[in-house]
């Protein structure tokens, strides 16, 4: 079995998560990582045993090296997503992929052409509970959709923004959306497809930063189904995150990994079980702490790479299927500050 050697590149708080979720595969080892701040690499390295590189160059060129992670604020994932691509080296990047399309294209192209891999992390999609779901949207047990939400309701303290990136255009590229509730942007178009149009309002109500912590926006999807997006980092102590779905033949709701309701004109003894299983909420990680979250699914999501590129099979999350959650997000921007409705893509 190859054992596919990795190259972190920062050394902040999910940079921890990914050095943690590597140790745990059987198939991966963490050999190098770095960072704009030295002290952080060279603590993340003694703690993980690897090389702490003073550049990211450096580690990239590493013939050591097979992919690289990126885990740098989110306005620098471009320039050593790019860098990757001219060395050979697969590249799995945190979410966003990047702040603006011009930039997610621009990765996507360089890695086409080298034929290298590019992947996002989306670690929500990779919950147990996520796979009954998409199966009941698949089998069509909800009958006609009609209506499909995500309401983050999260709440940071003002040190958290403070001397920091996060909050700023130019690294963070938006706040609410962008940063926190884009996991929940990219599970609502897993799931039901592509948005249609858009209009929506974002406001700054609880915090000195440049950019949204409070966004709201109504969506029609190309399926013909009515429904909305709330994010925020402005609503003390912050709650849990949920999903719902409805349709002529069923409804969902689902709170962090759990179904608050999971019931359909047909419900059968499998309905049961899985309410059975997934019945109990639990966690509850990063309402109001970004560090309350288990790392089991940034493994799994890096697990899945690591198999897609074994196989030579597409990675579910690859570039253009990243890509997708930032535009609806740029999206929601736009609309919000021509005060119109955007019709994405």
């Amino acid at each position: 079995m190859k054992t596919w050697n990795f190259g972190i590149i920062g050394a902040g708080m999910i940079a921890g998560f990914h050095a943690k979720s590597i140790a745990h595969l059987e198939n991966a080892r963490l050999v190098g990582c770095c960072a704009k701040n030295i002290g952080n690499a060279k603590k993340l390295a003694v703690e993980y045993n690897c090389t702490a590189f003073t550049d990211y160059k450096e580690l990239i060129r590493s013939d050591e090296i097979d992919i690289i992670l990126i885990a740098t604020p989110s306005g620098f994932h471009m320039e050593p997503a790019l860098e990757a691509a001219r060395y050979g080296k697969h590249v799995l990047c945190e979410k966003p992929m990047e702040i603006t399309l011009e930039r997610v294209d621009k990765m996507i192209e360089a890695h086409e052409k080298s034929g290298t891999y590019l992947g996002g992390v989306f670690n929500y999609r990779y919950n147990d509970a996520l796979a009954p779901l998409k199966k009941a949207i698949d089998t069509n047990r909800f009958g006609n959709i009609t209506y499909a939400s995500v309401h983050v309701p999260w709440w940071r303290p003002d040190k958290y923004y403070e001397n920091n990136w996060r909050g700023t255009r130019e690294l963070d590229g938006g706040g609410a959306l962008m940063n926190q509730s884009i996991h929940m942007v990219d599970l609502i178009q897993y799931l039901m497809g592509p948005v249609e149009s858009l209009q929506a309002f974002t406001a700054t109500l609880g915090h000195q930063i440049e950019v949204e912590d409070t966004a709201v926006s109504i969506l029609k999807f190309k399926n013909n189904a009515l429904g909305y997006i709330y994010g925020t980092t402005a609503s003390y102590p912050g709650q849990f995150r949920r999903l719902e779905i409805t349709g002529t033949k069923g409804t969902i709701i689902q709170v962090e990994d759990s179904f608050k309701v999971w019931d359909f004109i047909d419900n059968t003894e499998e309905d049961k079980k899985i309410l059975k299983q997934f019945g109990e909420i639990k966690g509850g990680g990063g309402v109001s702490d970004p560090a309350a979250i288990p790392f089991e699914n940034h493994a799994l999501n890096i697990k899945a790479f690591i198999d897609a590129i074994e196989s030579g099979q597409k990675f579910a999350i690859d570039g253009k299927e990243a890509r997708k959650a930032v535009e609806i997000v740029l999206a929601i921007y736009r609309s919000a500050e021509e005060k119109r409705i955007i019709y994405p893509g």
